[in-house]
């Protein structure tokens, strides 16, 4: 059985393939961090090595094996620790794509963030991708597939995971949750990508580090110059050890400053971040529409400067001699709202 939800259109062109053998020897998986991407990748390994007459059937012992992480021919390629994904990564998964495969019927190689390949990585998947070896899937995932080789994305058939409207998540959700006004702040948060809301179920943590960074970024409307100087040096030394929570935190920039702008424009029932609706409509008086707009044009900018392997201190430190600063509030509504939220 299938375990994404909201992708029927991309599992039906799935269970066809599977039926008619014409699986693809490439598939690209596109779609936002948490949308099931990973969760279809897994899903289709086991299909392809299920002993079920309905693939994937969950339970035979390859789809188990693969469930656990342990099957010898489904093979991850991820960054783990790194900035990029090497070369050598792409050279060693060619070794053991030449090679027979081992407990199953088909060798799966799973390439987790496809965008961070270098440009030696990608060029040596290419030649791969021209001549396939027998009995090997490829499944490339990336949240950005701009920045893959055209030639690459061009040797894969493309599946896009799309996100599920918010009210389905929320639905999803109800039973899980303590109560229905956490179901509907996770779910506005998910962006539509219920893996995200599941994981935040899972673990409080996600909300804890979100409030953090939350706080961190608005608290930079009221800094002086050194300390948002002071920031921009620990953003930067983040994107050097893990580019994909540095990201996130870029997403969460984005987002604030997204709400920002849609309190200014008096639709607040749209905001993404209703715990914090008092503290945005706070901070969005402060600022008028035109300085709003502008720093979110400048922050896709540097988003997008960064992906690009950009100096990351340099653009993180014009970002803050962008950003506008506020006049210092007055009164305690701000802070009154952080106890409420907590």
């Amino acid at each position: 059985m299938w375990q994404v939800m909201g992708q029927d259109k991309n599992l039906a062109l799935l269970d066809r393939s599977l039926k008619e053998s014409s699986i693809a020897h490439a598939y690209l998986l596109v779609g936002p961090h948490h949308v099931g991407k990973r969760t279809l990748a897994l899903n289709l390994a086991q299909a392809l090595n299920c002993d079920d007459l309905e693939p994937p059937c969950g339970q035979c012992r390859s789809c188990r094996r693969i469930h656990e992480g342990k099957h010898a021919d489904v093979i991850p390629i991820g960054l783990n620790s790194k900035t990029e994904i090497s070369i050598d990564d792409v050279r060693e998964a060619q070794r053991l794509a030449n090679l027979p495969p081992y407990e199953g019927r088909c060798k799966v190689f799973i390439v987790h963030d496809a965008e961070y390949l270098s440009n030696e990585a990608s060029n040596a998947l290419l030649k791969i991708l021209e001549e396939p070896p027998p009995k090997v899937v490829w499944l490339l995932l990336a949240c950005e597939e701009r920045r893959l080789l055209p030639t690459v994305v061009s040797r894969c058939h493309r599946l896009e995971l799309k996100p599920m409207p918010v009210k389905q998540i929320e639905r999803v959700l109800v039973d899980s949750c303590g109560t229905p006004e956490q179901a509907k702040l996770l779910a506005r948060l998910s962006c539509g990508c219920l893996g995200w809301a599941l994981s935040a179920v899972a673990n409080d943590k996600l909300l804890k580090q979100r409030f953090e960074r939350i706080d961190k970024l608005t608290s930079l409307l009221d800094a002086s110059l050194q300390q948002r100087f002071t920031y921009a040096q620990e953003l930067a030394r983040e994107f050097s050890r893990d580019r994909r929570t540095a990201a996130e935190v870029m997403q969460i920039w984005l987002g604030l400053w997204h709400d920002f702008m849609l309190t200014k424009c008096s639709y607040e029932e749209a905001i993404t971040n209703i715990d914090y609706g008092e503290t945005v409509e706070a901070y969005a008086r402060q600022l008028t529409l035109v300085q709003i707009k502008d720093f979110i044009a400048r922050l896709y900018s540097a988003t997008e400067d960064i992906s690009k392997n950009v100096n990351a201190l340099l653009t993180l430190e014009v970002l803050m001699l962008d950003m506008p600063r506020k006049e210092r509030m007055n009164g305690q509504a701000s802070r009154g709202s952080f106890q409420t939220r907590r």
